[in-house]
């Protein structure tokens, strides 16, 4: 793990103490070009910031020490945790992003995060559980690290949280309609004990498409549809079971 540091002006000036830091969130970059994206996390006008850039060929730049905050998540929510820049250490990936042209992340970036993962778990005692997408801590704004970022993979290594069924198996139930307005609470209700944010307001029907599609994105990756079928029925409910 190669690790170069570069950084970055902007971050909270208040050291923030090791009990505090309780996740992780994975981000893509989202631009056309890495330097770019490098440039803009470093840029003051920007306010943007995260603790760690993993580039294509696997080098990890450090940009904000891990004891300060750095400003990636924005506005955010999981669980009882509001706003998760304090709580959180910040990784990001190049990555063009679905705006881009949305790439498989390379085998040498997958490689480098493993082993930062690894580190920053040990250092930190972080669960697997808070080990979270951008997507999972903001539904209804973002869609990154993606459909194509190798949850469960990671879960077999214990380097995240991911359902235990069998994938042919729960195939079986895909496309196939839940069967009342109780189903569909019940998954809602599941995703809000899993961590999501709760739905309020007007756009409810919207906003529960946005969560679904999050939680497609991180537990049912071929598929994103916004739609509540009894394949993520089944996994709401093993995950909440786990």
């Amino acid at each position: 793990m190669n690790i170069i540091c570069d950084y970055s002006p902007n971050f909270s000036l208040q050291k923030r103490t090791k009990k505090r830091i309780k996740f992780i969130i994975i981000h893509y970059t989202g631009m056309k070009k890495e330097l770019d994206s490098i440039k803009r996390l470093q840029d003051p006008r920007f306010k943007v910031s995260t603790h760690y850039l993993v580039k294509h060929n696997g080098d990890i730049l450090t940009l904000v020490p891990d004891f300060y905050e750095a400003w990636h998540a924005g506005l955010s929510k999981w669980k009882n945790y509001k706003n998760l820049n304090k709580n959180s250490i910040g990784v990001e990936i190049t990555n063009p992003g679905h705006q881009y042209g949305y790439k498989n992340f390379s085998k040498k970036q997958i490689l480098s995060l493993k082993k930062l993962l690894k580190y920053l778990i040990k250092k930190f005692k972080i669960k697997r559980e808070y080990i979270l997408g951008h997507s999972d801590i903001s539904p209804d704004r973002k869609k990154d690290p993606g459909e194509k970022f190798p949850w469960k993979k990671l879960a077999k290594i214990r380097l995240a949280w991911y359902h235990n069924l069998d994938p042919t198996k729960i195939k079986e139930f895909r496309k196939v309609k839940i069967s009342s307005k109780f189903e569909e609470k019940i998954f809602i209700n599941n995703l809000y004990k899993i961590g999501y944010k709760k739905i309020r307001g007007f756009k409810f029907s919207k906003n529960v498409e946005y969560l679904t599609k999050a939680f497609q994105r991180r537990f049912r990756q071929d598929l994103i549809d916004g739609k509540i079928d009894q394949e993520c029925l089944r996994i709401s409910k093993n995950l909440v079971s786990s």
